[in-house]
């Protein structure tokens, strides 16, 4: 889709509204037209998907500028776009750590930071990988051809995350449809109030039923804090939503993207699972090449401010592409092809400032161990003969939904 301005542009005229870029389909991105607003355009004004409009902000500089920008916060799923009805809609918010602010935010990543710092997440490899080897023990034993999406780029950092945080595995069938209509589904008022409802009413029986049966888990260890005084019962439900609604997905996008992009350049896959070594690199490289965020980071300006000549006015949306300036070559060399020898790779993935991703440590241990697994007992895995992967081309956030491979 090529973006069609609705007004010309230039110095001291009115921005041009183009059309919300997207990747071309059967592709995961990022959208072609990033490079060119890189260029020429790099503050636009986009008509998104939900009938409002936004600053889509391409370049590096301005990306690693606005997300770590404290007068630019997040909106709650439920508030933004604003609806002719949302006066009359005073009910519970779809609030998830990403949208807490100040002491708030801060007292809850102080709670879970060590459960999700380097050293305990070096200290959980081995259960990390026993449960990678599980998952491909009973794939493989299905016999080729497969899906690798369902058989283990989805159920595996889902796995994880469910034993780590304390949510029942078990549970997915119901819960994943629910998250679904969390993230794509909520149009109006009604909708989203319902949404919102079953995710806080599945959240709030998890902490009821770690103060009754306690484990050793994240939720147990955010109750046991709560109790103490040093949680609130509201920042307690953030984290769970948080782990709902984002953890679930980003790890297992970022997966199957990696496998998928390997598999097609062949040589690639057989050189990283030839030469280990190159692991932590081409880990960091993966994260960098992989467009997963084509747009899904949307902030609210809190005031009005000047960003390379255009004033983003208070309530104005700014989307941050992450998967353009990762792919910025002023700062990239060659950024548009995949390196995993790259030495200099500050990429932005996991964001910046007080609002980075705090799982950024376990989802490089579920990326690396998830390949790690592949290469040792699949290592001639590679994509099935006349079987194209399917692709869902209305998202933003590109992930093959499903990865036909053969061994």
């Amino acid at each position: 889709m090529t973006p069609q301005p609705s007004s010309a542009r230039g110095p001291g005229l009115e921005t041009a509204v183009l059309d919300f870029p997207l990747p071309p389909p059967g592709t995961m991105g990022p959208p072609e037209e990033c490079a060119r607003l890189r260029a020429s355009c790099p503050m636009a004004k986009v008509r998104m998907p939900m009938d409002a409009t936004g600053w889509y902000v391409t370049r590096y500089a301005d990306v690693r500028e606005l997300i770590a920008d404290s007068r630019l916060i997040r909106p709650a799923i439920n508030d933004w776009p604003p609806r002719p009805d949302q006066a009359a809609d005073d009910g519970p918010r779809l609030v998830t750590m990403a949208e807490l602010e100040g002491p708030r935010h801060l007292a809850l990543r102080r709670a879970v930071a060590s459960a999700f710092s380097s050293r305990a997440v070096r200290e959980q490899l081995p259960r990390i990988r026993e449960l990678a080897e599980h998952l491909l023990e009973t794939f493989q034993a299905a016999g080729p051809p497969g899906d690798l999406v369902a058989g283990f780029t989805d159920p595996f950092p889902l796995l994880v995350l469910c034993e780590l945080v304390g949510i029942p595995f078990e549970d997915r069938d119901w819960l994943l449809p629910v998250l679904d209509a969390a993230l794509d589904g909520m149009v109006t008022s009604d909708e989203g109030r319902k949404v919102t409802d079953l995710l806080r009413e599945y959240v709030a029986g998890l902490i009821a039923q770690k103060r009754n049966r306690p484990g050793d888990d994240v939720l147990t260890l955010l109750v046991r804090q709560c109790e103490a005084g040093a949680l609130t019962d509201d920042e307690v439900m953030a984290f769970g939503l948080s782990m709902l609604t984002v953890g679930f997905g980003i790890s297992s996008f970022f997966l199957a993207d990696s496998v998928h992009t390997l598999l097609a350049q062949a040589d690639q896959w057989a050189r990283l699972r030839d030469h280990r070594d190159l692991m932590p690199g081409a880990v960091e490289e993966l994260l960098r090449y992989m467009p997963v965020m084509n747009g899904t980071v949307l902030l609210l300006a809190t005031e009005d401010i000047d960003v390379r000549g255009q004033t983003v006015r208070k309530g104005d949306a700014v989307i941050p592409v992450l998967a353009s300036a990762n792919r910025d070559e002023s700062v990239f060399a060659d950024a548009a092809r995949l390196d995993l020898c790259r030495a200099d790779n500050p990429h932005l993935t996991f964001g910046r400032g007080t609002h980075n991703c705090i799982g950024s440590h376990l989802a490089r241990a579920e990326l690396t161990v998830g390949l790690e697994t592949l290469f040792d007992r699949f290592a001639r895995l590679r994509l099935a003969d006349g079987q194209e992967p399917f692709w869902d081309d209305q998202s933003v956030t590109k992930s093959p939904l499903t990865l036909p491979v053969s061994w």
